[in-house]
């Protein structure tokens, strides 16, 4: 399962229902983690956007760190500035369905 760590602020957003999306910079190195676990299409690093995958979202870096896991969707679009994003910057934009899981939250 993929784990990606997650700045406080916007952690406890997702928790409580509040922010709906978490954004992570297109860049090879989340493309790779990416294209393992959600579908592309071919010859592309753009997503499908309609395979779901749990994705685990740490409160920081250890293991011992609050953490969470939610039913995902992935797709490339601007962001929203209140959750974060550069203002016209494209994201890959994980969608937020449902916290399955939750540990030390």
């Amino acid at each position: 399962m993929l784990t990606l760590p997650t700045i406080g602020k916007w952690f406890y957003m997702i928790l409580s229902g509040g922010k709906g999306e978490e954004y992570r910079e297109i860049k090879p190195y989340y493309t790779s983690r990416f294209k393992k676990i959600f579908d592309m299409f071919p010859h592309s690093n753009i997503p499908c956007g309609t395979d779901k995958r749990e994705i685990k979202f740490r409160n920081g870096y250890g293991k011992d760190k609050p953490e969470f896991v939610a039913r995902c969707t992935l797709d490339i679009k601007t962001g929203r500035e209140e959750w974060g994003a550069e203002p016209g910057k494209e994201y890959y934009t994980l969608k937020i369905h449902e916290i399955t899981e939750r540990s030390g939250c």
